[in-house]
């Protein structure tokens, strides 16, 4: 966040203040989160080993970088012609000084208590059902992140019936691909031949340069709205790849001023698949996460809580439901490229299946990325931080389906209900209009947009 590729501005002495008072009092959010830390070992509500381990890999990877190498130091590497030589030195000092006398002695610190303290005490079960209360703990979750009173047993069932109709489609693609074997070996296929995965960096980002203008070629006819807020497509900064998604979104400001940023994953090249860059890019960026957070903080006639606060059901759900317009927009029209949206679209419906498995049927690491690989054709590198992260964020995963279904459903009622009058801008300007809410809102505005439209 702080770094020169993040979201913050750097084009005047105020904005290196603003970040060297940031550094300041980064050490006492270390401290904070100790304290919460001590909390929990107190009443025996600890993270499991694998998080703790995989928080202190991390910690290792910042402490090992030389300072003017670490992401802090680079917004003092280059300077914009606005700062003067003689600050451009004093800044420089100040932000080395910073990283070693406050930064990095904090994170040593938080190293060290988790290593020697908290560690000791993490618990060996991985799912929430192993602690004190995790079963209420998990039902709890579910309705904050789906925004919808589900239980666990229900969501596993329909994440299996979701994933059986989707293997169904897929099968219908190997075909057309005039691939003989079955399904799990054309997985393997997509996973091991060479063509099927980028060679270098230059070839993701030349790729999504790509998309992003045949995107934009079909958007005037699906909305009748669009941000003002510009779109940066960058890669990950080298630190945090590794742990990392296949990408992700990083808003831009309310004022217009500071871009939208859809970052995409270049590490590991083997592991990332060409197939799954549209439907990528329409989630993360256009018209998914940026158009519906941005929409909804340059509306300056709602109230801040609906411009800038929200809910994973609608921003994920709205995401995923975004990838779907793929197909209306003829982006899936290869083959491959449709197998790239259906490939990701099991990865949300076995979210389903691997999160309640995790935390509320005793569902074990290996077991939940063997299931993973059995049913997609995800690496395994994929599929270890995809389980790594259902396990440190237990119910988040399970808002992107469940948020999506319901936008599908609220569409194809105002279909049958309008028939030829049912203009998807329209319907689009409703979902969006109003900011992120909760599922049951949203159902009950959109049916009354239905019944005033009828």
């Amino acid at each position: 966040m702080l770094s020169v590729s993040g979201p913050l501005p750097y084009q005047s002495e105020a904005d290196y203040e603003r970040t060297l008072a940031l550094l300041a009092v980064f050490p006492t959010v270390l401290e904070n989160a100790e304290l919460r830390f001590r909390e929990g070992l107190a009443k025996g509500i600890v993270e499991p080993k694998l998080t703790v381990r995989n928080m202190i890999s991390q910690l290792d990877d910042l402490l090992g970088t030389p300072v003017e190498q670490s992401p802090l130091y680079s917004p003092v590497i280059i300077f914009p012609a606005a700062i003067a030589d003689d600050a451009r030195e004093r800044l420089r000092k100040r932000f080395g000084s910073a990283i070693r006398k406050q930064v990095n002695p904090a994170y040593r610190r938080l190293r060290e208590f988790l290593e020697e303290e908290y560690l000791p005490a993490a618990r060996k079960d991985i799912g929430l059902s192993a602690i004190e209360g995790g079963a209420a703990l998990y039902r709890w979750l579910i309705e904050r992140e789906t925004t919808r009173k589900l239980e666990p047993e229900e969501v596993h069932q329909l994440g299996l019936s979701e994933v059986r109709r989707i293997k169904l489609e897929m099968v219908g693609v190997k075909h057309q691909l005039a691939f003989k074997g079955s399904l799990s070996d054309f997985y393997i296929h997509v996973r091991e031949t060479p063509r099927f995965h980028p060679k270098t960096r230059e070839e993701l980002a030349d790729g999504y340069e790509r998309i992003e203008k045949a995107v934009s070629s079909k958007l005037p006819e699906f909305f009748s709205s669009m941000p003002a807020t510009p779109l940066v497509i960058a890669p990950y900064p080298a630190f945090r790849e590794r742990y990392e998604p296949g990408g992700s979104y990083y808003q831009g400001s309310a004022d217009t001023k500071r871009p939208g940023t859809f970052y995409f994953n270049a590490y590991d090249l083997p592991s990332r698949f060409l197939t799954g860059m549209t439907t990528l890019y329409l989630h993360e960026a256009v018209p998914g996460h940026h158009y519906q957070i941005s929409l909804a903080q340059e509306n300056d006639r709602l109230p801040d809580f609906q411009r800038f606060d929200g809910n994973s059901a609608f921003v994920e759900g709205w995401a995923l439901y975004a990838e779907t317009l793929g197909h209306k927009m003829g982006l899936y029209a290869d083959p491959m490229q449709h197998w790239g949206t259906l490939d990701d679209e099991m990865l949300r419906a076995m979210r389903l299946v691997v999160d309640t498995g995790i935390h509320a049927m005793g569902w074990s690491r290996d077991q939940a990325i063997d299931y993973m690989l059995a049913n997609s054709g995800m690496s395994r590198t994929d599929a270890i931080a995809e389980v790594d992260r259902y396990i440190a964020n237990p119910a988040q995963a399970l808002s992107y389906k469940i948020g999506a279904m319901t936008i599908q459903d609220l569409r194809s009622k105002a279909e049958k209900a309008l028939g030829e009058r049912f203009d998807i801008r329209a319907f689009h300007d409703q979902v969006l209009g109003s900011g992120a809410l909760p599922l049951p809102v949203l159902q009950e505005k959109i049916e009354r947009w239905i019944a005033s439209a009828k």
